[in-house]
């Protein structure tokens, strides 16, 4: 059923939307790149917008064309397709009547698309061709639904909660609580949290109790938001109910508890790391979300680039030795060194983990749970693994000089081990090494390459082109050295060599309905460290962190401040963004 090139160019030529020189042009085009198709040159050339296309194609085709971006969906039409389904395959159900659900799509022969959602609403589908613009549209009808449907059960459900006495709150009986924590509304409202939280993309919620109010934010790429503000005594009812999901102790107020559980969304598994802290208004609980798949991350994916690329490859390759990333709590380290694994998990090598907490569960690799409460830290889970014969190791954090010193040995008796490590880029996690009490000499014998990064928001594709006038150049200049930057850029092809910066475009935010700061998802911005001969000896001598990356850096490694403003370069983040994120 797909339209074929030959179909394509009689129907534009018969409608004399292009001309015979036009064709001849593309597959001159084509020969220089192979994988260039006729629409795409089409639309680059300007010659149609898509929606005339998309017509056309259409018609060659004899399914009908459907223009939504000005149509209201009905919330329970739109419902039948997962959003996280509808957003994967670019396809959303717009009608539906008796047996029948007619679905747009970008490309009607998405066959998987198409049989999922036979399945899954046992209708019969009506495929009909549409445009990208009408899609992008359809799908920010989702979150309006999924936010009016989420105002609903919250102001509904409150008015049927079970409230608490504050000043009797400390004396409330376990039973009682548990009580409360199974009650239908407070159920209701905790499952609501939960899931739109999920939808939004967000990766932790926070719950905080104030004098009058409980305030509930949600972290959205790295920025917390207000969701919600709740009656202040609504807290211990809710309080209770994650307590009762993550089986912590319900009477137990005056200390903090850490625990877990999980939920399917979406036929995928999340897991949520809750911890509870006593406050002076009441506990506050923060929940930690994790996906549990790491299917679909590339080291390019995750903003990784020519050298910096190179180096971790190179690590890569290596039989022993230590690959170190480093960076803050949720600078993306964890996902960087699970995209690692994922690269080497082959059939012939065994990788073992030790980890707290899994964060993603990988077919074929063999990971085990921290818990310190019994004895099972990352030492004594480390010292175990050594024992099952494994070539690849991860530790989920060094924390510790016992760590520490297994890891390093670990890297000595012929394994590869992978670990994250907290200091604020690549070069200061050698004196942190130190600090924990690794010789000097064990460090340069066993790192190979280290890695600091942070996560900055990507900007959407409705940003706008801007470019720097002299005080902002000075005051970039101030930060770091722009030859050196432009020589990267000039390496890569970024930018045309010799061209001056006040021409070189640069990109700022434009919220929209879909993402109200205009931007959405994170990128990684890194530094990649090799271990050469010339660190070693700096190492060696007791030379500082500032000099081991001074090194670094007249070898070729990009600092984060400098990969981020190359990614600001490529439209994908802005200079505010690298600059509030570094200066972190």
């Amino acid at each position: 059923m797909m339209i074929s090139e030959v179909n394509l160019r009689e129907e534009l030529l018969d409608a004399r939307m292009v001309s015979a020189a036009d064709l001849e042009r593309f597959d001159a085009e084509r020969k220089k790149k192979n994988t260039l198709t006729l629409s795409e040159f089409i639309l680059s050339e300007g010659k149609l917008k898509e929606s005339e296309l998309k017509r056309l194609e259409a018609h060659v085709l004899g399914i009908p064309y459907i223009e939504l971006s000005k149509q209201k969906i009905e919330p329970e039409v739109l419902s039948l397709i997962p959003e996280s389904i509808a957003r994967r395959y670019n396809v959303v159900s717009y009608k539906k009547h008796a047996g029948d659900l007619e679905i747009a799509l970008l490309d009607v022969d998405n066959i998987p698309a198409i049989d999922f959602i036979k399945k899954k609403t046992g209708l019969r589908i009506l495929p009909r061709l549409t445009d990208s613009e009408s899609i992008k549209v359809s799908l920010q009808q989702y979150r309006k639904s999924l936010q009016a449907e989420f105002d609903s059960i919250i102001q509904k459900e409150m008015a049927g909660l079970q409230r608490v006495d504050e000043k009797a709150g400390d004396e409330t009986s376990e039973h009682d609580l548990k009580e409360m924590a199974e009650d239908l509304p407070v159920i209701k409202i905790v499952d609501s949290l939960v899931s739109h939280a999920i939808s939004q993309s967000a990766s932790d919620i926070h719950i905080e109790p104030g004098e009058h109010e409980l305030i509930v934010r949600y972290r959205i790429d790295g920025i917390l938001h207000d969701a919600m503000t709740l009656p202040r005594d609504a807290a211990p009812a809710i309080t209770a109910r994650i307590k009762v999901l993550s089986s912590l102790k319900l009477d137990e107020k005056r200390l903090p508890q850490d625990g877990r559980f999980k939920i399917m969304f979406d036929d995928q598994q999340v897991s949520f790391r809750v911890s509870t802290l006593p406050t002076y208004y009441g506990e506050k609980t923060v929940i930690r979300i994790l996906r549990e798949s790491s299917q679909g991350f590339t080291l390019e994916g995750l903003g990784f680039h020519g050298d910096g690329l190179e180096s971790v490859h190179e690590g890569m390759k290596q039989h022993s030795g230590i690959i170190l990333c480093s960076g803050p709590t949720g600078s993306g380290k964890t996902t960087t060194l699970y995209t690692v694994l994922d690269i080497l998990n082959t059939p012939d090598v065994n990788i073992s983990t030790i980890e707290d907490p899994i964060e993603y569960q990988m077919p074929r690799i063999n990971q085990t749970q921290v818990k310190s409460e019994i004895g099972m830290t990352f030492a004594n889970g480390l010292r175990a693994l050594l024992r099952q014969d494994p070539n690849i190791i991860m530790v989920g954090e060094i924390r510790d000089s016992e760590t520490a010193s297994l890891a390093v040995n670990a890297a000595l008796t012929g394994h590869l081990v992978l670990s994250t490590i907290h200091t604020n880029s690549a070069a200061g996690a050698i004196p942190r090494l130190i600090d924990m009490g690794v010789e000097p000499f064990l460090i340069v014998s066993t790192a190979k390459i280290i890695i600091a990064q942070r996560l900055v928001r990507q900007l959407t594709n409705t940003r706008t082109e801007y470019f720097l006038n002299d005080s902002e150049l000075v005051a970039l200049t101030k930060v770091l050295d722009l030859d050196r930057l432009r020589a990267f850029l000039e390496k890569e092809k970024v930018i045309k060599e010799g061209i001056p910066w006040e021409k070189v475009p640069f990109y700022k935010p434009i919220p929209d309905e879909e993402s109200p700061d205009g931007y959405k998802g994170r990128l990684g911005i890194h530094e990649a460290m090799r271990i050469s001969p010339a660190i070693k000896e700096i190492v060696l001598r007791g030379g500082s962190a500032d000099e081991v990356e001074a090194q670094a850096k007249k070898e070729g490694m990009m600092t984060m401040l400098e990969d981020g403003i190359f990614q600001a370069v490529q439209g994908k983040t802005t200079i505010d963004e690298v600059l509030r994120v570094v200066s972190e």
